[in-house]
C-alpha cells in the first residue's frame, strides 16, 4: 500500500512539474493521471514490471473505496460557513445548475462526435 501511494504521488508530482512548465495550461493531476495511464498500458505487456501495476491498482482501489471520507472536509466547511451559504443560496444553486447542464451538454456532444468519428473510421 505505501508503495502504491508513493507511485501515485510521484506521478502527481511529475504532473505538477509539467503543468508548472506549461504555465498551468492543464492541471498537474490530470497530466499525472494521463502519464500513469500510459505507463500502465505499457507495463501491462511486460511481466517484469507487473509489481508496478499491482501496487498502483491496490492503492487506487483503497482510495476509491474510502472516497467518501475525502468529502468530509468539504462538508465541514459548508457547515462552518452555513450563514454565507444561506445568504448566497440562490446564486449557488443557479451556478451549480448551469455548470451541471453545461457539463452534460459538452459531455454528450463530445460522446456523439467521437461516436460519429469512430463510426466513420470503421466504415471507411
Amino acid at each position: 500500500m505505501p508503495v502504491g501511494l508513493t507511485i501515485l504521488l510521484l506521478f502527481q508530482l511529475i504532473g505538477e512539474i509539467l503543468a508548472y512548465a506549461m504555465h498551468g495550461a492543464v492541471p498537474g493531476p490530470v497530466i499525472g493521471m494521463a502519464l500513469i495511464f500510459l505507463c500502465l498500458l505499457l507495463f501491462k505487456r511486460r511481466d517484469r514490471l507487473k509489481a508496478f501495476e499491482t501496487h498502483t491498482l491496490s492503492a487506487s482501489r483503497l482510495l476509491l473505496a474510502n472516497l467518501g471520507v475525502l468529502f468530509v472536509p468539504a462538508g465541514v466547511g459548508i457547515v462552518q460557513h452555513l450563514d454565507m451559504v444561506a445568504d448566497r443560496g440562490p446564486q449557488l444553486i443557479a451556478t451549480i445548475l448551469v455548470s451541471t447542464l453545461a457539463t452534460l451538454l459538452v459531455t454528450v456532444s463530445t460522446f456523439l462526435l467521437t461516436k460519429r468519428l469512430m463510426g466513420a473510421r470503421k466504415d471507411g
